[in-house]
């Protein structure tokens, strides 16, 4: 299970040539492995997310990225926060989760959600869908995912997704997790409950994070699953620095760059966990306090600076405990 997961967000940093991007991730994820992150995590989108930057601004495709990052790390997982269901068939999902987990030695993990960005997908061209349609693809999907990476045979004459006799070979070389990442209480949480080993709680406040578990035990109970082998997480996004000053000054850089005014930098403060080590330690404490049994961290502003994530991985760790 993930205790405590990096996920890089951002690729565009001040003071970095373009040319010299891919190097920064790979600085990135060393620092992250370094720092005692157990699994490392890369967005599975085209575009750039509101609140973050401009749908110009850089990203990576995932899969290639994070098969390029296996081989500069040597222990940390790697995984999407998550695959979006609808950029791709469920075979083609499962063959490359795959691919990843045989170059990175068996250290892939899916992490899969529905799907929610319209503007990448209609400007792309993938089909969006309702609300509706891009559950029960995702249902579907992961009955023929599931199968194909536990090295079985699987057909499937579905709504949305039709597989004849599907094979995967060769087989992952680990048992690969399934991650549902979403904090939907009636259909993400009772799929977490049905086919997952881990929850990733992408959205909300800390505050929704009881009920949340309470909706998830109850699925787990109709089901007759164990709700102790579901491990739960939450993503919060951090801006960390060794004084309040550093973290001042690192905003500035980068809001320099993605052409934040004042009202924005000051909204970005209210968004993220925020401050110096102590200021951001008692903060995951408190997340850590709900009953969770870990977190995935992102440094949305300053995560090129690879000291910075050295020193989340200290507060981080001290908030989880042993």
């Amino acid at each position: 299970m993930t205790r405590l997961g990096y996920q890089i967000p951002n690729f565009t940093y001040p003071g970095v040539d373009s040319a010299d991007t891919f190097a920064n991730v790979i600085a990135q994820a060393q620092a992250a492995e370094a720092a005692g992150f157990d699994r490392v995590f890369v967005m599975d989108h085209f575009y750039q997310l509101p609140g973050i930057g401009a749908p110009s601004e850089p990203m990576f495709e995932c899969y290639t990225l994070l098969s390029a990052l296996a081989q500069h790390t040597t222990s940390v997982r790697l995984s999407a926060l998550v695959t979006g269901n609808t950029y791709r068939h469920p075979t083609l999902l499962a063959k490359t989760i795959t691919a990843l987990d045989h170059v990175s030695g068996g250290r892939a993990t899916l992490g899969i959600g529905a799907g929610w960005f319209e503007l990448e997908h209609n400007s792309l061209g993938y089909e969006f869908g309702t609300f509706t349609d891009r559950f029960e693809k995702m249902e579907e999907a992961l009955q023929i995912i599931i199968p194909m990476l536990r090295g079985e045979t699987v057909s499937l004459d579905g709504k949305h997704y039709q597989v004849t006799d599907a094979v995967n070979s060769p087989p992952p070389i680990s048992r690969v997790p399934i991650m549902i990442g979403g904090s939907g209480e009636k259909k993400t949480l009772r799929m977490v409950a049905q086919y997952a080993d881990e929850s990733n709680l992408a959205s909300g406040g800390i505050d929704e994070i009881p009920r949340k578990l309470d909706a998830l035990a109850a699925h787990c109970e109709r089901l007759g699953r164990d709700r102790s082998e579901v491990k739960v997480t939450k993503l919060q996004m951090v801006f960390i620095a060794p004084t309040m000053e550093e973290a001042e000054q690192d905003l500035r850089e980068v809001a320099a760059v993605k052409g934040w005014n004042d009202e924005v930098m000051e909204m970005v403060k209210g968004i993220l966990i925020y401050g110096d080590a102590d200021t951001v330690g008692e903060r995951l404490q408190a997340c850590m306090a709900t009953g969770i049994d870990g977190m995935t961290i992102n440094l949305p502003g300053n995560g090129h600076k690879t000291d910075r994530i050295g020193l989340l991985g200290e507060v981080a760790n001290a908030a989880i405990g042993d």
